[in-house]
């Protein structure tokens, strides 16, 4: 299938959405970059930076506009190509199982304890170490970015069990890393786990396994609602 007769190239995403990988793998990069060498929080431990979820998600972001970036260029954003290149293949099964689904509960969660009470997701002590750019690149833009990837980049969601195993594998991960850390240090990595007892951290983590394979789901159905008439196409072509 040619430039010209693409629906997401006829659309005019094609430049926008190259610009936009760009723009999106620059600025994480940049917020990794600063986060790990310019930003010193306290009570810090042998984990350092990378105890954090949004620094992880921050890096995964990055990888993942970069794996775009370089889709744009020697992969292909068709529909249904002939043969679909191997970092295409890549760049769905990212989008779908992790990039997606942690963008959203890092944003939500972030930004919901902090409406609560923000003394017990990012203190007003960290406001000198901490800019606000910098919040807003690792807690909001990992959205917005999503959002409009969502939207100008066609992708083929793998099949929901193959995405939510990568997905769960990853938080079930995530999950004993807290405890590890919790194990060696002392310190939970979040303060407000601290206030929680057993049966609520409990809850908390069940809740956030929830939230996530919630999101796998929402983002599977905004995906199939966006490029309706594109994926089928693309089940026309298979059949």
């Amino acid at each position: 299938m040619t430039k010209s007769t693409d629906p997401v190239y006829k659309s005019g995403y094609g430049p926008y959405r190259t610009l936009m990988h760009s723009v999106a793998a620059a600025q994480f990069f940049y917020g990794i970059y600063f986060f790990q060498y310019f930003v010193t929080l306290p009570d810090a431990t042998f984990a350092g930076k990378f105890q954090y979820l949004t620094f992880l998600d921050a890096i995964i972001q990055a990888v993942y506009f970069t794996i775009a970036l370089i889709n744009d260029f020697v992969g292909t954003n068709e529909v249904s190509p002939k043969r679909l290149p191997r970092i295409r293949k890549l760049k769905d099964y990212m989008m779908a199982a992790f990039a997606f689904p942690l963008a959203l509960n890092v944003g939500i969660t972030f930004w919901s304890i902090y409406a609560i009470d923000r003394e017990l997701i990012l203190p007003k002590a960290l406001d000198a170490v901490f800019p606000s750019w910098l919040n807003h690149i690792m807690h909001t833009n990992i959205a917005v970015f999503m959002i409009l990837e969502m939207f100008t980049s066609f992708r083929a969601y793998p099949a929901r069990g193959d995405g939510m195993a990568g997905l769960s594998i990853f938080l079930l991960g995530y999950l004993i890393w807290l405890h590890v850390v919790k194990y060696y240090s002392g310190l939970w990595v979040y303060p407000f786990l601290e206030v929680l007892s057993l049966p609520q951290r409990l809850l908390f983590f069940i809740g956030s396994l929830a939230i996530n394979w919630c999101l796998y789901v929402l983002g599977e159905t905004m995906n199939n609602m966006i490029w309706s008439k594109e994926l089928k196409m693309a089940q026309r072509k298979t059949n």
